[in-house]
């Protein structure tokens, strides 16, 4: 595996402010040499409210190392990204910054532009689905625990809990209406809790995949709790042009599994990957990982790393 030291720090403009990203190249070793056009990128980002040292960076150590550079980056308004406010979630910006790493992505030195991959998890992963929806030049995309419809995850909330969140995200946007700085919630808290997401696995999973020296923030402008209803990635499935793989934890209970599935099974060239026993934040570490990580790997060897197709004969005359 890569240590740290085989990463760069770099960055990339989205809007006018400064994404920040780490680079991972695999060693020349592991690439095949007579392949004139370059290597392939694999591209990634966190979930909901999420920054990429939350085992993120595992997953681009292990693509690496499997033979493809890896660019993982944070959302503006969080992590080491600018974007003032801080901790504030907005989805139109994440699907531009999103268009603006591809973009980077397509311009690396010895990058294939035309094999740009995308991997998402979580809040992300139903950004990788909207994404590829919109840019059929992707060769391939990953969906790991997806997000997929936010107007089934705003049923899916008990009715107390949905209106105390309504609350605080309507305060929010009416303080955004007379310029005042984002009124937050948790991101994560114990059932019952005033937090966007209160499942029992959520608060103990977070934590499991948090280094003991982040700076992550357990907070998130509340408005995002009334724009979310309105995301619905599942929607775009059909307009995926590339290769997808959707991975599902069966026991998740952050996201609904079943409309994971109806996802998978909406997309044209998709297959669908499904882990017994896993809960939403299990893919993460230990045993799950390993098997989700394996089969992304193998996902992405067969469809960035395959051969290119021999250019014909001349005619003879």
């Amino acid at each position: 595996m890569l240590g740290h030291e085989r990463r760069e720090n770099v960055s990339f403009a989205s809007s006018g402010d400064r994404c920040a990203a780490w680079l991972y190249r695999p060693d020349p070793a592991a690439v095949a040499a007579d392949d004139p056009r370059g290597v392939p990128c694999i591209v990634l980002a966190g979930g909901f409210a999420g920054v990429r040292e939350m085992r993120l960076d595992a997953f681009a150590e292990r693509f690496a190392s499997a033979g493809f550079v890896a660019l993982l980056f944070d959302y503006r308004h969080f992590g080491a990204s600018e974007g003032e406010p801080r901790q504030l979630l907005s989805i139109p910006r994440q699907l531009e910054d999103w268009s603006a790493a591809i973009a980077c992505a397509r311009t690396l030195d010895g990058v294939d532009p035309d094999r740009i991959a995308l991997w998402g998890t979580s809040f992300s992963g139903g950004h990788v689905v909207t994404t590829a929806a919109r840019d059929h030049r992707l060769a391939a995309a990953v969906a790991q625990a997806p997000f997929t419809d936010g107007l089934r995850q705003a049923l899916a909330q008990p009715i107390p809990s949905a209106l105390r969140l309504t609350v605080e995200a309507l305060r929010d946007e009416l303080g955004a209406l007379r310029g005042a700085a984002p009124r937050t919630i948790p991101v994560t808290g114990p059932p019952g809790s005033l937090a966007a997401m209160t499942s029992p696995e959520s608060a103990i999973g977070h934590q499991a995949i948090l280094p003991v020296d982040s700076t992550w923030r357990n907070e998130v402008a509340a408005r995002i709790c009334i724009r979310l209803t309105a995301y619905r990635p599942i929607r775009h499935a059909p307009d995926v042009a590339c290769p997808l793989l959707v991975a599902v934890c069966d026991e998740d209970d952050v996201v609904p599994t079943g409309s994971a599935i109806k996802l998978a099974r909406a997309a044209k060239h998709c297959e669908l990957v499904r882990y017994a026993g896993a809960g939403h934040f299990d893919i993460y570490l230990g045993e799950t990982f390993e098997r989700a990580v394996a089969d992304q790997i193998a996902f992405f060897t067969e469809h960035l790393l395959a051969a290119p197709t021999p250019l014909p004969e001349p005619a003879l005359t």
